[in-house]
């Protein structure tokens, strides 16, 4: 896993490898990540990227924010509350030399304390448990997403969008749904 373009083009990122089946983690592949950096570098849902504040909610590796920070996103703030993930997400952030521009915080997503909004928000949840829905009101309600902010919500199923989000797209790429969704004003 690598980081696709942008400042830190070709950093091999830290993952799992073969071995660790106990973390439960599921990194977005590089073909799907290209895909989606290439939708949002097109200007189609606006200018997404240049100097964003970013929220990774279920962070994982840390990958779809630190290719964002990449390619010109100002601050990452990840939400992740898996051992093992807050182990990856801080050495790849390590690895790309980015501590001034990035922020770790161990929470459980479903459960976020009040927060600053963010204009671009990435969303992760395990596979066809319902947690992308919860965690999508609770950062909603705590004050994480601003508005007209860009949500993109990675999922195994097409879904439907919560309140306060309207749908703006959706691409097939495998098993995996990418929904991309606009915050009300």
């Amino acid at each position: 896993m690598r980081i696709i373009a942008g400042q830190f083009r070709g950093t091999k990122l830290a993952d799992l490898g073969a071995g660790d089946v106990g973390a439960h983690l599921r990194p977005t592949s590089d073909r799907v990540r290209e895909s989606l950096f290439s939708m949002l570098a097109s200007g189609r849902f606006g200018p997404v990227l240049a100097g964003a504040k970013v929220l990774d909610l279920f962070a994982g590796t840390g990958a779809l924010g630190l290719e964002a920070l990449s390619r010109g996103a100002a601050h990452i703030t990840f939400v992740e509350n898996g051992r093992k993930s807050l182990e990856l997400i801080r050495d790849n952030i390590a690895k790309c030399r980015a501590e001034g521009e990035t922020r770790v915080l161990r929470q459980d997503a479903l459960n976020l304390p009040e927060g600053t909004a963010h204009d671009l928000v990435f969303l992760d949840p395990p596979y066809g448990k319902g947690m992308g829905e919860k965690a999508l009101a609770a950062a909603l309600a705590k004050g994480w997403i601003a508005p007209d902010a860009l949500v993109v919500w990675e999922e195994s199923v097409a879904i439907t969008p919560p309140a306060g989000l309207e749908f703006l797209d959706q691409r097939k790429f495998g098993s995996t749904f990418i929904s991309f969704l606009r915050a009300d004003t």
